[in-house]
């Protein structure tokens, strides 16, 4: 019997968007299984809580016909992959500059542990310029975020966001 494939998937998720779903289901038909790795980025402030992110990202990927476990971790990307037998880290690209900062990460990251590989899928073409960044910033200000997001996490935000207080009007 063959070993099985096992690809990682890290990201903050704040919040999941088209562009995630579009990595994860393309990523999900790359490895045998796939660990979505929910993780908090020290340099970001998140909007939703761990427990939420997680939540979200499992309700989002719960119809994709796949071998697919999300699991929250905070430990060095390369420690995570080990832990769960990961042979590849899977890596969405949009632009040049996501290649700069993702080329240097691969780097560090082969630095620490040879034996994983990184993956670099580019991301659709229509889904490229989303951003959970962009999406929680237009959101704030009272604009439309439908074409970025799923209906359910756009309520999310949106709900977040009036918890919160908009800086702008709908």
């Amino acid at each position: 019997m063959s070993k099985q494939r096992i690809g990682v998937y890290p990201g903050t998720f704040d919040p999941v968007t088209l562009g995630h779903m579009d990595i994860i289901r393309r990523g999900a038909k790359l490895v045998d299984k796939l660990v979505i790795g929910v993780t908090t980025n020290i340099a970001k402030s998140p909007m939703f809580s761990d427990e939420e992110r997680l939540e979200m990202v499992r309700r989002e990927c719960a119809e994709i016909d796949s071998d697919i476990v999300v699991i929250g971790f905070n430990s060095l990307l390369m420690d995570f992959a080990e832990s769960q037998g990961a042979e590849v880290i899977i890596r969405g690209l949009r632009a040049v500059a996501d290649f700069e900062y993702e080329y240097q990460m691969a780097g560090m990251n082969q630095q620490i542990n040879a034996r994983v590989e990184t993956v670099f899928l580019m991301a659709d073409v229509c889904l490229q310029p989303i951003a959970s960044r962009l999406v929680k910033e237009i959101a704030l200000y009272g604009g439309p975020i439908h074409k970025f997001v799923s209906p359910t996490v756009r309520d999310e935000v949106v709900a977040r966001v009036d918890k919160m207080g908009r800086k702008g009007s709908v």
